[in-house]
């Protein structure tokens, strides 16, 4: 077998996923049919949740540097914006940067630790059996040939071709509405206050370009697949706010459209999705690049599990459970937020459709609304439910289970203060005793789970409410707690410690 994974496809979810499976010591390749990076950047943004996943894999200090950091972001272009820099996390802000200096970082990352990115190489097929995958693949010179692999993961876009080989559904709606982004190189900068007047998204870009983005009434229902030309731009910036702000230069054109769609489901097999080969949809506040970074993250210490011969039963099944119900709530999401755009577009519906959009906005401008769409679109509002693995312990499990370990500051024996973040960029578990108190918790973990699970006993830390009462907790590789737990007798908590254990990292060695 010529590789434990073949990962489809090098955009960002592809390559963080390779980084992750390598990282864990699997053998993985990237097959990718563009011959060279991708110049032009449909996403611009990384949000919150995705900031903290490069800070916990050590990464972070790669990105912020060359993006510029907001700590507001839009629900449906309203006025009044969401507010990430109150919720819980040290990075509430998006990251301004643009896709293909993520997909520069990432590969740079996924070659540092020996993953092969094939480029000119296009998927062509491929037949699963029960020890592994055949995948056809057409190189640049046309040729066509069989390579075998243990595991594929389509990480190939919304027309994927691992989806379509595997038989995997994926239902939703056609496209019935488009927009059209424009990246120039020249333009009026004292006309941006009236495009952004009428309705068009004005974001600045490196190297001196500037984004727009419109919904244009009269050229909403053109086929996405019809070229923009810069005439027609042009016009269109005319009749939405009076001016055609000067645009000249286009380094990049584009329409984009509101297709929606999931698949039914994100593993048939050895075959699995993430990004958008799993989903699709209107790219409203952002959120596609993001939700496939997440889903790579929590797929690759689970697959590596799996191929490294450890995971516990379930573990990688536990993948769809948790991941496509995030990408229906971000389908979900992504439509409302169209509609609310589309109805005050459509002449027969435009006097409704503004009021719907001012009780929207009237809605964010309360706190407890705009903090659950801001952790919602962040990605720091998600929760995975407690029993995807090891189901027996879903029962009583403490509420910190599957949400967010909060990033503290800890005091730990032998070390100097460090924080939870900075446990993790080797991808492994870690476990922290909080009340500090069980002398033997290296010894009880580190023989049999040693090289999966980093063992720390704190003597000191931050407070933090979500903490209070809380002595042990097992955090997983990709930062969600996986138990938790509140009792105070050492002895008790050893029985639930190694049950824990033993439902999570597996059998020990």
């Amino acid at each position: 077998m010529n590789v434990d994974v073949t990962v489809v496809g090098a955009g960002p979810a592809g390559l963080m996923l390779a980084s992750e499976l390598a990282l864990a010591g699997v053998r993985t390749r990237v097959l990718e049919r563009r011959t060279e990076p991708q110049r032009d950047s449909r996403a611009l943004t990384l949000h919150p949740r995705s900031v903290e996943l490069m800070d916990q894999r050590g990464l972070l200090d790669r990105f912020l540097p060359l993006g510029r950091t907001v700590p507001g972001w839009h629900f449906a272009q309203l006025p009044t914006r969401l507010d990430f820099s109150v919720l819980d996390s040290r990075h509430g802000y998006t990251l301004f940067i643009a896709q293909a200096r993520t997909e520069e970082l990432l590969a740079e990352r996924a070659r540092e630790l020996g993953v092969v990115i094939e480029r000119g190489s296009e998927v062509a097929g491929l037949r699963q059996d029960a020890d592994g995958v055949d995948v056809e693949v057409r190189g640049r010179d046309g040729a066509v040939e069989t390579i075998r692999t243990g595991y594929v993961v389509g990480c190939d876009g919304g027309r994927s071709v691992v989806r379509q080989s595997a038989g995997i559904a994926f239902p939703g709606t056609d496209e019935t509405l488009t927009g059209v982004l424009g990246d120039f190189a020249t333009i009026d900068p004292g006309a941006l206050d009236a495009a952004r007047t009428g309705g068009v998204l004005v974001a600045p870009m490196e190297g001196g370009l500037t984004r727009l983005v419109l919904i244009d009434p009269e050229r909403m229902r053109v086929p996405a697949a019809e070229p923009v030309t810069l005439e027609e731009f042009r016009t269109s910036l005319i009749q939405m706010c009076g001016t055609d702000c000067g645009v000249a230069d286009p380094r990049w054109l584009s329409r984009f459209g509101n297709a929606t769609r999931l698949a039914a489901s994100y593993r048939s097999g050895r075959v699995l999705l993430a990004g958008d080969a799993a989903h699709i949809h209107f790219p409203a506040a952002g959120q596609g690049l993001n939700t496939g970074l997440q889903d790579a993250m929590n797929l690759g210490w689970k697959l590596a599990a799996e191929i490294n011969g450890w995971a516990p039963p379930g573990l990688l099944d536990s993948y769809d459970a948790e991941r496509r119900p995030v990408g229906q709530l971000v389908t979900e999401n992504t439509e409302v937020q169209t509609l609310l755009a589309e109805l005050t577009l459509v002449r027969q519906y435009q006097r409704p459709g503004a009021a719907l959009r001012k009780l929207f906005d009237e809605l964010l401008g309360m706190e407890e609304v705009n903090r659950t769409l801001a952790a919602r679109v962040s990605g720091l509002g998600t929760a995975y439910p407690a029993g995807t693995v090891g189901t027996a312990m879903a029962a009583g499990a403490d509420p910190l289970v599957g949400r967010r370990m909060p990033d503290v500051g800890l005091k730990a024996v032998g070390s100097e203060a460090i924080r939870v973040y900075e446990l993790l960029p080797a991808g492994r578990f870690v476990h922290l005793d909080l009340a500090g108190d069980d002398p033997d918790l290296g010894a009880a973990v580190t023989p049999g789970w040693g090289s999966r699970v980093t063992a720390v006993t704190v003597t000191g830390r931050e407070d933090h409410p979500d903490l209070d009462g809380v002595s042990e907790v097992l955090v997983r590789p990709d930062g969600h707690v996986a138990w938790a737990t509140r009792t105070t007798g050492v002895g008790d908590r050893r029985a639930e410690r190694r049950a824990a254990l033993v439902a999570w990292a597996g059998t020990p060695a």
